[in-house]
């Protein structure tokens, strides 16, 4: 989602990386979920001229713009993702290694993600249909990226909060998040995104 909701140069970088891993969880989905041509715009994202407000200082993070350039070229010559899956991997190890060096206060990114997911579910999805695929794509991602920071809290206290996420990932088909879906409703998507927030103000 590109939304005017969005500006990325004011954003710290945490958010930033976040709000990018989101988009590279998403077309991870579609790509192992056999819809390339949908993974593609998410997947393109961290390299994309179009996005480039976002990348500023994350260089310095450890981004490796090559490990999403050669996931774009399979994609382009239509490689399956099995035979991609050692890049994939990459690409998801890249975007940790970079949450992990951007920092940041955790509960504070899991509100932002959650916000956004709101915000973008809301575009995606009208009168019960998927009417913005990329918007609901980048909405099942971002909330992928909030439950696996969750999980890195490694916190007992965590434990509900892990379970809200999880109930809220599942709020997307379990073959992934494709643009024929029929979706949840807007109402349950957002009134998850409260128990993941409730659960959250419940840390210490």
């Amino acid at each position: 989602g590109e939304g005017g909701h969005h500006d990325m140069e004011t954003l710290p970088v945490e958010k930033r990386v976040a709000f990018m891993s989101g988009h590279v969880e998403a077309g991870l989905a579609l790509f192992r979920a056999g819809a390339p041509d949908q993974a593609a715009q998410h997947l393109l994202h961290p390299v994309s001229e179009t996005h480039a407000s976002e990348r500023a200082g994350i260089d310095a993070l450890g981004f490796e713009p090559a490990v999403f350039e050669a996931v774009s070229k399979a994609l382009e010559e239509g490689r399956p993702a099995a035979e991609l899956e050692p890049q994939l991997k990459k690409a998801e190890a890249n975007m940790a290694l970079m949450q992990e060096k951007a920092g940041g206060d955790t509960k504070i990114i899991i509100e932002y993600l959650m916000g956004t997911v709101v915000d973008e579910y809301g575009v995606g999805v009208q009168d019960g249909k998927v009417t913005d695929p990329g918007e609901f794509q980048d909405a099942f991602g971002f909330s992928v990226v909030a439950m696996k920071m969750a999980k890195r809290l490694d916190d007992p206290k965590a434990a509900d909060l892990n379970r809200e996420l999880k109930a809220l990932v599942a709020m997307w088909p379990a073959g992934g998040p494709l643009a024929d879906s029929t979706p949840k409703p807007v109402a349950e998507v957002a009134a998850q995104t409260s128990k993941v927030l409730l659960a959250l103000s419940a840390l210490p």
